[in-house]
């Protein structure tokens, strides 16, 4: 058998992370293993907003350490061919009158005691950012100038391209089928093109921790969910890429939106999705009646999109968890195992950070931010790191 220090199992863009940090932490031999190709998985769904808005503090920390990382992508990585696709556009988020204000008060004090440049805006303010909206409704307006969106995929292949050259072997089409146990330490996988042997495992499965689940014969709290996103075009009102993100507390479904393609609005709601009984990055169909909801919805924010185009749609899945929050460390009673799921919409914008922490980890170094919220015990302890917001995307 081939023996590894360290393997890290799903090649999307936290493990391409964690791959990366693992050889720069002096890791020796670190093996990642895919099982179709970097970042084809919910990696590629992603809608890639940026953002360090969150109503959970320890959120926020990791956002604020990972923008440093997007927004000196190159430099990070040692490559200046190195990109993450970066479009800095800003991030607004409004609420009406309503059980919104004070959580999006308290939540934007929070990260400006954290650091983060956060501003409160007019009515006035917010239309001369986003002028095809309207904001007579909004009681409160945040905006923070540091944010946007980038490219997931670009940034696992990045991520991937800098372990390989810092000496991470990287095996694509890789299917994981068991894990090779010695008592209750993991010391190996079994894959369709032979065993590994490993010294220590990190799981960055997303979705398909359900299979983690059953090769240990523990119940791990995760639930796939499908998200509808769609892209919608106006002649008349383009959503041009200078335009910042908007987060809309008011509308039902809590929608995001950001500008696709320099001119199309892409749209999607932040709360709970379709459940799916199997773990399936398949792309899912997008009924007639959740365009027409969703449009009615952009049409009371964005008036000139009431006759707005469907240019495309698409379906993303999230792994989520009780809290919409992930799962951080060590599982009890399983020594050489480290594991990041349940990242619930969260994973691309924290991934820089989440690989260094899950990597520190495995190492048994000090990590820079504290993996103790993100255990697995706290669905036990009844500790959950559920948001000012309640449960869902914007946490």
């Amino acid at each position: 058998m081939d023996k590894y220090d360290v393997i890290v199992v799903g090649g999307g863009v936290i493990g391409a992370s964690v791959a990366l940090h693992l050889a720069r932490l002096g890791a020796g031999r670190v093996l990642l293993l895919e099982r179709q190709t970097i970042g084809s998985g919910t990696t590629s769904q992603s809608s890639g907003i940026l953002r360090t808005h969150y109503s959970v503090r320890e959120n926020v920390e990791l956002a604020r350490r990972s923008w440093g990382v997007f927004s000196d992508f190159a430099a990070y990585l040692g490559d200046e061919e190195a990109s993450c696709g970066l479009m800095t556009c800003g991030y607004l988020i409004a609420a009406a009158e309503g059980d919104k204000v004070e959580p999006l008060r308290a939540s934007l004090a929070q990260q400006q005691a954290q650091g983060v440049r956060v501003d409160i805006l007019d009515r006035r303010a917010a239309e001369a950012l986003l002028p095809i909206a309207r904001f007579d409704d909004a009681a409160l307006i945040g905006y923070e100038p540091d944010a946007g969106y980038a490219d997931a995929t670009m940034t696992a292949a990045s991520f991937a391209r800098a372990a390989r050259r810092a000496g991470v072997t990287i095996r694509e089409g890789a299917w994981v089928r068991r894990l090779i146990m010695d008592g209750s330490r993991v010391t190996g996988v079994t894959t369709e093109e032979g065993d590994y042997a490993c010294g220590a495992l990190v799981s960055t499965q997303n979705i398909w921790t359900r299979e983690l689940a059953q090769w240990l014969n523990m119940a791990l709290p995760l639930v796939p969910e499908r998200h509808a996103v769609l892209a919608l075009a106006s002649s008349n009102a383009p959503y041009t890429s200078a335009m910042p993100v908007f987060k809309d507390l008011s509308s039902p479904g809590m929608l995001y939106c950001r500008s696709y393609g320099g001119r199309q609005m892409l749209v999607s709601e932040g709360l709970a999705g379709e459940q799916l009984t199997a773990a399936e990055a398949e792309q899912g169909d997008v009924p007639l009646d959740v365009v027409a909801e969703i449009g009615a919805q952009v049409a009371e924010r964005f008036p000139s999109y009431g006759e707005a185009g469907l240019a495309s749609s698409w379906t993303g899945v999230y792994d989520v968890t009780p809290d919409w929050n992930p799962v951080l460390g060590r599982l009890p009673g399983i020594d050489g195992l480290v594991v990041g799921f349940g990242f619930s919409g969260h994973g691309f914008k924290l991934s820089p950070t989440v690989g260094l922490v899950l990597a520190q980890e495995a190492l048994g170094l000090p990590t820079d931010v504290s993996l103790a919220p993100y255990s697995i015990a706290r669905f036990a302890t009844g500790s959950l790191l559920v948001g000012r917001y309640g449960s869902g995307a914007v946490s």
